[in-house]
């Protein structure tokens, strides 16, 4: 009897997040090798169709580094970067989308087989609009976005679809290029006026001492982010995320989380808890 009226006592706090939440607009950014881990992969494929069956519009956005990374090896194809972005080729480019796609339609399948309608999609189908990433050196087909097919992507949430978007677009020439999936899902985020923009990642959040995984900030402004970046306290492989967010809440994007999904169902304990598991960034 304890264990129901504990269960009972959850799902209460819960109420007064998902009568806030209903209607509202959440992307989702999961990229790494969380996403090649099947266990942790499950409970969040729960968690989405949990918000999903919430009433919350859900967009995930998803990366696919490590698995590029084991089928550029396996073709012997060379990964070379520049700042953290991977030089593409038409070569690496071929193998870039077709693993996108194939972890799109792995994303897609797995959330159908728990009830979602789900709309498995990637930019370069008319959804996000394309340009060639400009550097000091040519980086080949990486683009950045210029802008997104605001009414398709209400078009498809309106029909209670789960979107799930591969990080591609296409420029007015129809030349589609690889984006970053952390810059797909903060430009969205602003663009379709979510109510979060949540990043899971395989670290806690942002923390105030690297060395401390008890230092962990649970909510943020954007202007204390700005000077533990100046300071060097928020470590390099953080960075694209945490500028990524800063954007989105500098743009219009009401929070931006940032939580581990090795935790399990991390989405919902951050999300319909009082407490929450990660950081927050507010505006």
């Amino acid at each position: 009897m304890e264990e129901a009226i504990r269960k009972a006592d959850i799902l209460i706090e819960a109420l007064s997040y998902i009568k806030k939440f209903r209607g509202k607009t959440f992307i989702i950014k999961y990229g790494g090798s969380i996403l090649l881990e099947k266990s942790i992969r499950e409970r969040v494929i729960q968690d989405l169709v949990f918000l999903y069956f919430m009433g919350i519009n859900v967009v995930l956005v998803h990366g696919g580094g490590p698995n590029i990374n084991k089928a550029l090896k396996k073709m012997n194809l060379k990964s070379e970067f520049y700042k953290g972005i991977r030089i593409t080729d038409a070569n690496t480019f071929l193998v870039v989308e077709s693993e996108l796609m194939k972890l799109n339609t792995l994303l897609a399948k797995e959330l159908e087989e728990l009830g979602a309608k789900v709309g498995g999609v990637s930019g370069k189908e008319d959804l996000v609009f394309a340009r060639k990433k400009e550097e000091d050196i040519d980086l080949g087909l990486v683009g950045e976005v210029a802008d997104i097919n605001l009414p398709k992507f209400k078009e498809l949430l309106d029909k209670n679809h789960l979107v799930v978007l591969a990080p591609l677009g296409r420029d007015s020439q129809g030349q589609v290029y690889n984006i970053n999936a952390d810059e797909v899902a903060s430009f969205l985020s602003y663009k379709i006026s979510a109510e979060k923009l949540v990043f899971l990642t395989n670290v806690k959040g942002i923390l105030r001492d690297p060395a401390d995984e008890d230092s962990l900030i649970s909510s943020i402004k954007e202007e204390e982010v700005k000077e533990l970046i100046e300071k060097k306290v928020i470590s390099e492989g953080m960075i694209p995320k945490v500028t990524a967010g800063l954007s989105a809440v500098e743009k219009g994007t009401k929070k931006v989380h940032i939580i581990d999904a090795k935790i399990p169902h991390a989405l919902l304990l951050e999300i319909f808890t009082d407490k929450g598991i990660g950081t927050e960034i507010i505006k």
